[in-house]
């Protein structure tokens, strides 16, 4: 039976990972440039100071740990998943004991101020639709972002108000707090 020699050459080991780095970029500059369209200029979002800047701040912050939480039609758990009202809801009870409407639609009704968006202050409730209908929701966290569960099949995150299809279809704000 043939027995393998080893043999030990100085420098092999920072040469191989050199090679194989060399290779990779070797790889990478033979695709073709793809033009990518950039993306609109942020808006220059205010900080607002909430009126009750401790409610706001528990609500923005419960709000957040439940990123990655999963969507679910219906939910209003984090056991169960949540839709977008469902989030909401959920997150006012747990840290405010606030008892909100279920639905975006009566959210959007709620007794409270209409904000513009250069006026959201965290806690705010941003609501989208089209048509002159609300069809969604999520809680404003500050610098233009928002917390909402999105979609079937997706998770609750965290989201720019600036993004192309929240831009076109913001329907308006609501202070609860």
């Amino acid at each position: 039976m043939a027995t393998m020699k080893t043999l030990h050459y100085p420098g092999l080991r920072r040469l191989v990972p050199l090679t194989l780095a060399a290779a990779l970029l070797v790889a990478c500059g033979g695709h073709k440039a793809t033009t990518r369209q950039a993306p609109p200029p942020s808006r220059d979002w205010p900080v607002v100071r909430p009126a009750q800047p401790d409610k706001a701040n528990a609500v923005v912050m419960r709000a957040m740990s439940l990123v990655g939480t999963p969507y679910r039609w219906g939910g209003n758990t984090p056991e169960t998943g949540f839709d977008c009202s469902g989030l909401v809801t959920y997150v006012y009870r747990d840290m405010l004991d606030l008892r909100l409407p279920r639905t975006s639609r009566e959210l959007a009704k709620v007794q409270g101020p209409k904000i513009p968006p250069r006026k959201l202050a965290t806690g705010d409730l941003v609501f989208f639709g089209s048509h002159g209908e609300v069809s969604h929701v999520g809680i404003y966290v500050g610098e233009g972002r928002f917390v909402h569960a999105p979609s079937t099949g997706g998770t609750v995150r965290l989201d720019s108000l600036d993004g192309a299809w929240w831009r076109d279809h913001y329907s308006g704000s609501k202070r609860v707090l």
